[in-house]
């Protein structure tokens, strides 16, 4: 009974003292932010690597996601006579929750992976050890211009989302089930509000935060060479994605909870 009540206490401390990490570490590179030199080009050159390359991802993942939420939803509200809400329940869930988190889970698989595995790489190889004797601080160079990147960027991709997850919905309402196109799109405004679309807005830069924290983070304290840096990168993207489920609910219970 001890040696299990043993076992679960050093499970929970081993979880405080990494959350301790992560923060401490988040708050280095947000510190280094404060002063001179500010890296521009190397901040427009991530968000390009992380807003304008995922597109075709995230956008195609949208729509999908559009399509099957209008089909199941019709489904499902004409055994109940209501299949007018179908447009109401497309717009308010992809704005809401599935555009940020689908998004999210997206650039954390292909560009969380990359953080680590290209940070990673510099650090088994020590070029990030050649930077400091360079005097340039690896965490102003190297991971703030991702953090800024990821908190700008990931929201606007989730715009894109949601304009594509809507007209996806549009497609399989109006093209598969006959909805008239303009009672559609007037059902589609009738009960959409600012704080839908701010809401997922507010997650998405959080959610973008995240990804590029986890990137960083593992990338940074990779060791052992070429497994360390396979394992870095594996663990960058499951830890992302659990942080973005965890914090979604968090944030959808203090905007919303009544």
């Amino acid at each position: 009974m001890l040696k299990a009540l043993a076992s679960i206490g050093a499970a929970f401390l081993g979880f405080l003292a990494a959350s301790g990490r992560i923060v401490i570490f988040a708050a280095s590179a947000l510190a280094a932010g404060l002063t001179p030199p500010f890296y521009l080009r190397v901040i427009l050159r991530q968000m390009r690597d992380i807003g304008y390359f995922s597109l075709p991802v995230v956008g195609l993942t949208a729509i999908f996601t559009g399509m099957v939420l209008a089909l199941q939803s019709y489904t499902g509200f004409s055994r109940f006579a209501a299949e007018g809400a179908v447009a109401t329940v497309v717009v308010l869930s992809v704005t809401r929750e599935l555009g940020p988190v689908i998004a999210g889970l997206m650039v954390a698989g292909r560009v969380g992976a990359a953080m680590a595995a290209e940070i990673g790489t510099m650090r088994v190889t020590e070029q990030i050890d050649a930077l400091t004797t360079l005097s340039t601080d690896p965490l102003r160079y190297l991971v703030l211009p991702r953090l800024l990147a990821g908190l700008v960027t990931l929201p606007l991709l989730v715009v894109v989302a949601d304009v594509i997850g809507v007209f996806g919905g549009y497609l399989v309402g109006v093209y598969k089930f006959g909805f008239n196109p303009g009672a559609y799109l007037a059902r589609t405004w009738q009960y959409l509000e600012t704080n839908d679309v701010v809401s997922g807005l507010i997650k998405a830069a959080v959610f973008g935060f995240i990804v590029a924290l986890m990137g960083c983070y593992h990338g940074y304290h990779s060791r052992g060479g070429a497994q360390g840096v396979g394992q870095a990168t594996t663990y960058a993207v499951v830890s992302a994605s659990i942080l973005i489920l965890v914090f979604d609910y968090g944030i959808t219970q203090a905007l919303f909870a009544r």
